[in-house]
């Protein structure tokens, strides 16, 4: 399962409104580790990531005390998602947005996905894309757009940590939820709390959203499948969430793998299951001859072996 329409829809509003469209994402198993170091913030990578979860909201209309892009973002609500979709929970407000991660003593330093606080006290914050612009929800009336850094920030502050300095680490005095064992992995503190709670391997919760949507919420796949998780509509159903909404899809999911590994008692026949269906798995007497399900199990072994 792909990501392909979301991609193309994101492409679409960049070319709307003059932006260069990024490099795609490999969702090549082989290629995990290289893509949880660009996260960690070697180099300028982890920002990269920052920006383009922040490009898919370019559009959205502004909408005072909006955290809900299908209605509207405030600059804060802006700002929030854009890191909640990488896994790394902020304060609601700008005020406190400002006070997270590492300072940046200057505009000449920040680096792309930096926070760009205004106001004393603050009160509007944005993201720093390079080059003296930023990305952000302006005022009502305007909406999701990329501008020029129009005056001094009063404040500048990095969430994703520079290489020398570990992302759990950097993180943990703002009071940030990053999950430890999973460290940059997005939605690891879900994977991380939902493998807990019904005795599956975080790891391997996150080796399944990594294969399945690559770790993008609202990817939907052209059979219909929803969500970090790529749950059907029924499935999601069954299992009472929604699967547009990470904590409970990765809840849901780990319930589900749960109990397959317990059904059949072997981790690829679980993954075959959660591909292809437990009956298939059954009627088969193993993974099922479908040639998706049989790309699907190694690629999925391959990420978890990626996670160490």
């Amino acid at each position: 399962m792909t990501i392909t329409d979301m991609a193309a829809r994101i492409t679409q509003i960049q070319v709307q409104l003059g932006i260069k469209a990024g490099q795609p994402t490999s969702t090549d198993g082989s290629a995990f580790a290289g893509e949880l170091s660009a996260l960690t913030g070697t180099g300028t990578g982890g920002g990269d990531a920052v920006v383009a979860s922040a490009e898919k909201y370019l559009g959205v209309p502004y909408k005072f005390g909006g955290t809900d892009p299908a209605t509207g973002l405030d600059c804060s609500g802006f700002v929030q998602r854009t890191f909640s979709d990488l896994g790394i929970k902020l304060p609601r407000i700008a005020a406190d947005q400002a006070k997270v991660g590492q300072a940046v003593p200057s505009l000449a330093q920040a680096r792309p996905g930096d926070l760009l606080a205004f106001g004393q006290p603050v009160d509007h914050i944005a993201i720093y894309v390079g080059d003296g612009k930023m990305i952000a929800a302006p005022h009502t009336g305007d909406h999701v757009k990329i501008e020029s850094v129009y005056t001094t920030p009063t404040a500048i502050r990095r969430v994703i940590p520079s290489a020398s300095t570990s992302t759990v680490d950097a993180l943990r005095p703002a009071g940030l939820n990053v999950a430890s064992g999973l460290g940059p992995v997005p939605y690891g503190n879900l994977f991380t709390q939902a493998g807990a709670k019904y005795g599956v391997s975080p790891k391997l919760l996150a080796a399944v959203a990594k294969v399945e949507s690559n770790y993008n919420p609202r990817a939907v796949s052209p059979a219909g499948a929803q969500g970090l998780m790529q749950l059907m509509p029924g499935t999601a159903a069954g299992l009472g969430v929604d699967p547009l909404d990470p904590a409970q899809a990765v809840d849901g999911s780990a319930r589900m793998l749960a109990g397959l590994l317990k059904k059949f008692d072997s981790t690829p026949l679980a993954l075959a299951a959660y591909n292809a269906g437990a009956g298939a798995v059954q009627r088969y007497g193993g993974i099922p001859p479908y040639a998706e399900t049989q790309a699907y199990v190694p690629k999925v072994e391959a990420a978890l072996a990626a996670l160490g």
